[in-house]
């Protein structure tokens, strides 16, 4: 209020000059604005109200920041204009076609990424329509199931990869659809879902075989001359931080002493990365919650699904965000950038 009667004090040409930049109507130039409106006007674009935010100042989750500035921007804001980042999503969607119909695509459109990794496609891709089998401008590869409503991998890329793998070489594994890559250049994009062991005995015995068939092969992946980006849904919490409710968990599948000690291993040992806790250590950074007990609302969740990476990307990790504003499934969004651009490998 007290920025509109300094403005209105002065004319009325700058309070609609005011109103179509918080609409994002126009781009300003130095020739439009005189210098004590520069002033004003500069100061709450860059300042901290949210109603300025635009892709001007800000490449957070959620806006749109794929357009370019031209040359003739204000100098204030040259300095906050974004680096280029790699962006990389990864997601268990709970099924792909539950996801579309909350709304996923409409706001994938809107995100600057480079790769999806989706976990839980939980369809045959006959079984799905153009805008999620080949939706614009987008690069598209699935892995599905044999069984029909269960499980399946997808990854979706803006460039065309060099190569595509599916599957691990895994018989009673690759029937499930839990692995697809993309490589580019020197660089590996994976979306991988690990088995669960919650339904019972049985599923988790057949975890702790894809884990003991998984170490060796991730030890592989560390002596070859690439760098990797392992997404998905891991099954896994690793330390105590990673879920609310530890203490009463310890004997469930997702936080047993084995899984835990197998993450230590491959963190610790092999020396992959936690990407996301490069960039953010705070507790109660969940990924998961469950449908029961209103656990969404109560925050009582666990970090199942991460961003792996070899040793070599850490120093790029830039930023790391938990997209919560929307519900697509009972999983949430990862969303990582990568100070580098894809091609760069």
């Amino acid at each position: 209020r007290s920025l509109a009667r300094t403005l209105w004090a002065r004319s009325a040409r700058p309070i609609l000059l005011l109103a179509k930049v918080c609409s994002q109507k126009i781009r300003i130039a130095p020739r439009v604005l005189r210098d004590p409106m520069k002033n004003i006007i500069g100061k709450f674009i860059t300042g901290r109200h949210t109603m300025f935010r635009s892709d001007v100042v800000s490449y957070s989750a959620g806006y749109d920041t794929r357009r370019r500035h031209p040359k003739h921007w204000i100098p204030f804001l040259k300095d906050r204009l974004p680096k280029h980042l790699m962006r990389v999503i990864s997601i268990n969607m709970n099924g792909i076609r539950s996801a579309h119909a909350k709304g996923f695509f409409q706001w994938l459109s809107r995100q600057r990424a480079d790769v999806v990794c989706v976990q839980e496609t939980k369809a045959q891709i006959e079984q799905l329509v153009d805008e999620i089998r080949s939706p614009g401008r987008w690069h598209t590869y699935f892995v599905d199931a044999e069984k029909k409503g269960y499980s399946g991998v997808a990854l979706f890329s803006r460039i065309e990869p060099d190569k595509v793998v599916r599957g691990l070489g895994w018989d009673e594994f690759d029937v499930e659809g839990r692995y697809v890559q993309a490589d580019f250049g020197g660089l590996s994009i994976a979306s991988v879902y690990l088995p669960s062991g919650s339904s019972g005995e049985e599923r988790q015995q057949m975890k702790f075989l894809f884990l003991y068939k998984f170490m060796p092969w991730l030890k592989a992946r560390r002596k070859e001359n690439r760098e990797y980006i392992l997404c998905g849904d891991w099954n896994i919490a690793h330390r105590k931080i990673d879920l609310k409710n530890w203490r009463s968990n310890q004997k469930n599948s997702g936080f047993l002493p084995e899984e835990r000690a197998w993450m230590d291993e491959l963190f610790d040992e092999v020396g992959f990365v936690d990407a996301f806790r490069v960039v953010n250590q705070d507790a109660e950074q969940y990924t998961w919650w469950s449908n029961r007990g209103r656990s969404w609302d109560k925050n009582v969740g666990w970090r199942l699904d991460y961003q792996v990476i070899t040793p070599g990307l850490a120093p790029v990790v830039e930023k790391a965000a938990i997209y919560k504003r929307a519900r697509f499934s009972d999983h949430a969004p990862l969303i990582m950038d990568y100070a580098c651009k894809i091609t760069d490998f």
